[in-house]
Order: C-alpha cells, then structure tokens, then sequence
C-alpha cells in the first residue's frame, strides 16, 4: 500500500475510490455502504460534509426520546441520541416512576468558565506582581472589541489573575481568566481573548523600563481555555418518603431498598472499580442530550472525570440522604454547555432538540442535563440492588442479537416469548434460532 498523495483536495467521491483501492481492494459493496448513508438532500448534506474534514459518508446514531421527564414542575420530552441497548428505556421507565413522585428539582450553582495564559518567566515573582497589578486594566482595555458583544448579552471577562507555578515547574506563571458565556458555550470566544491578554501582556512586560533583559524574555508558552469547570455547575434531586420508594412487584420493601440504595451509593465513594462504572451509567444519559444539542461530550466527560477526582481520589457523583425517612437521592457535576452557536445551531437535529426542550438557555440546558444523568443513575442503581442489572439490558440487547443473526420476523416473535424467562446471552440465542430453523 502506498501512501495517498494530496488526499484533502480530493473530492469525497475520489477519496473514497482513493480509500478502498489503498484498503479494500475497491470494493462495490463497501462503496455501495457508503454512498447509501449519504442524505439525500444536497444542501443538508453539504452541511455535514463541513462539520468536519475528509469525509467520506455519515455515521448514523439512533435518536430517541424519554417521555414524561418532570423537572421544576415543567414536563419535557428529552431527546438523547445513544446507540447502548437500554439506556433510553431505563431513563424512560425511572422518569415515569418520579413523575408521581414530585419529579426532579434542580439548581445551578455557577456558570464560571476558566481559561489560562500560560507564561515562562525568569525573574522574582513579587516584581512580576506589582507589574501586572499596575497594568491590569489595560489587560481588559485590549480585548474590548472580542468582548464588547458578550458584555452586552450580560457576559466576558469576569477577572484576571497572575499565579506563581513555580512551586510545580521551573519559570511557571499564568494568566488565569474567568469567564461567563452566557448562552454559548465560548471555546473560541475564551481562546480569542487569553491570546490577546497574553500577547498584549508579554507586550507590556518588554516595553517596560522595570525589567532587567533577562526578564524581559518573558514569553506565552500557550493560551488555552480549560475544560476543568468546578465553577459551572449544576446541582438535580428527587426527594420522596421511604415507604413509596418501590413497586410491589419487586418483592423488597422500601426501606430495604433504600438502604441497599445508599449502600450501593456509599461503595462508589469508596471503591474506584465500581466509581468509574457508576459514573459511566450518568454520562451515558448526559452524553445522549449533549450529542442531540450539538454539544461538546468530549469537554464535558473530561471535566466531569475531574471533578469526580477533585479531593485527589476518584469518587461517585452522586449522593444519597435518608433523615426522618425521607429519601433523597442527589448529583452535583460542572456543566459547560451552550445553545447558540457551533453545531447547535448548524445541525438540524440539533435545532430540533432544542427547540423539542423549548428552547432552553445555557442553564435551563444544564438542569434538564443533570436530571437526566439523575435519572440514568437511579434506574442503574435501582436495578443492581434489586432483580440485577442484566435482566433488562439483555432484552434491549435481545434485538441487536436478533439482528446480527438476521433473524426473520417470526423467529423474532418466537425468541421474544422464549426469553421472556431465560437468560439472555449471545449464545443462548444463537442456539434457539438454528434450533428453530432446524425444525421449520
């Protein structure tokens, strides 16, 4: 295989022929797979071929929705798109169980954001100091005309600080800025403004008659937003008496359950192994919402992991309190979103979900989110303290079985009522299905 010359200015069509005759050989089936996913309006299809670079077709998810979610007393259908078995019927089925129960009240705590100019300096901190106090409100001066529209909507730049890292590396200093976004979710607007500050300050330092030559070769190594963002964050919980915590048909009564409940959220806090999967089942509701608005998960994962790791060991993010017995079952994470701009307002989807959540600011999206994880999180936990985690993701996962084996509508039916009571796994269904086709 020789390497592709020039691949970017290829036209998709040439980039595919280019891919498969390097990969696959050029295959007709492969080149069939990918032009089918292609959409068949132009325009729309135009939009997403320039979310990104190099592409060659689209990679389809499937968009759901969760009925029936009460949050502050307003109904709303959540729209999550997620490919996992079960994740939407779980959300689904813990959002009817609050409903009549008070639903999900949350609180936004902050909507700080952080973004640091990231300096190397060969000099003696406190004269540093007193510089940059001196010249701090040229610092803001200089990136009036990026933040002249975010001040208007009631945002920009919300402080600056020096900071010492000597401590931590050699010649070590920041520029540490806060920001608030408002509706956005502000990485290019952050990233503009610390290369401006940075610039503008290193500026300033070598124009100054204070500094000796050797101070003078202050230099910015970088200037980075940060996606740690312990400042922006949101707080959901649900609240009900012991006793109305379970169905009859789970055969456990509800103070049983809600101490197994608090057990299983005390384990989490103390266990990394069983952490880190806790705090996956959140994100798998979370990530769902932030893909279907056109939001960053990757940021979002990022410093949600961190802030789960905040006290220097990684923990659970939920929490449980049973006083007078009353249940409250709580999370509290940081969560940088945004509704405009971005995907949020390029990809039809996107729009449609916001619109779908009547279109919510930055906050109202950061409280249907963490109600969301909220719920993932009770309907898993429920769960694994009572019939077990497999009994229903395996029948979600039933039907992609099904289809690996190409399963035919009756053997479907017949599978369905077979497993109703039977453990489900990959190859019990195999099984069946050349079992029933060996007698058809």
């Amino acid at each position: 295989m020789q390497p592709i010359s020039g691949f970017s200015k290829l036209s998709k069509l040439e980039k595919i022929n280019a891919v498969l005759k390097g990969h696959l050989n050029e295959s007709e089936f492969h080149f069939k797979e990918l032009t089918k996913f292609w959409h068949q309006d132009e325009s729309t299809q135009k939009i997403f071929d320039e979310f990104s670079e190099n592409t060659i077709s689209n990679f389809y998810f499937p968009f759901g929705i969760v009925p029936n979610v009460l949050i502050d007393q307003k109904l709303f259908s959540v729209p999550m798109v997620i490919e996992e078995s079960s994740v939407v019927a779980a959300c689904s089925k813990a959002a009817n169980f609050w409903l009549s129960r008070g639903g999900i009240k949350t609180e936004v705590i902050d909507v700080e954001k952080t973004g640091q100019v990231h300096l190397n300096y060969t000099g003696e901190f406190g004269k540093l100091e007193n510089f940059f106090n001196s010249v701090k409100g040229n610092l803001f001066l200089a990136c009036a005309d990026l933040t002249l529209n975010m001040k208007s909507r009631g945002g920009g730049i919300l402080s600056i600080d020096l900071i010492s890292k000597e401590s931590l590396l050699e010649n070590y200093f920041q520029l540490d800025l806060k920001f608030n976004t408002c509706d956005a979710m502000g990485a290019n607007f952050i990233n503009s403004v610390l290369e401006k500050v940075g610039k503008e300050f290193v500026e300033l330092v070598k124009m100054s008659d204070e500094f000796n030559e050797e101070e003078k070769n202050i230099y910015v190594i970088m200037s980075i937003l940060s996606n740690y963002t312990p400042n922006c964050r949101v707080r959901a919980y649900v609240e009900c008496n012991v006793a109305n915590l379970v169905e009859e048909s789970l055969g456990i009564d509800g103070h049983l359950f809600a101490k197994k409940f608090q057990q299983a959220i005390k384990i989490s806090e103390v266990d990394i192994t069983r952490a880190v999967t806790h705090n996956k089942g959140i994100m798998n509701g979370i990530d769902a919402i932030v893909i279907a608005t056109g939001n960053d998960f990757r940021a979002i994962e990022a410093g949600v992991h961190a802030y789960a790791s905040r006290d220097g060991k990684y923990k659970g993010l939920s929490f449980v309190k049973i006083e007078n017995d009353k249940f409250q079952f709580g999370i509290e994470l940081p969560l940088a979103v945004g509704t405009i701009g971005g995907l949020t307002s390029l990809h039809p989807l996107s729009k449609f979900s916001l619109e779908l959540l009547d279109r919510p600011n930055a906050q109202g999206l950061m409280r249907i989110m963490a109600a969301i994880g909220l719920l993932q999180n009770f309907a898993a936990v429920k769960s694994l303290v009572t019939s077990g985690i497999q009994k229903g993701h395996m029948k979600m996962h039933l039907m992609n079985i099904l289809n690996h084996l190409e399963a035919n509508d009756n053997e479907r039916i017949a599978a369905k009522v077979y497993f109703e009571n039977e453990v489900i796994s990959f190859k019990s269904v195999r099984d069946f299905i050349a079992k029933s086709r060996k007698y058809q």
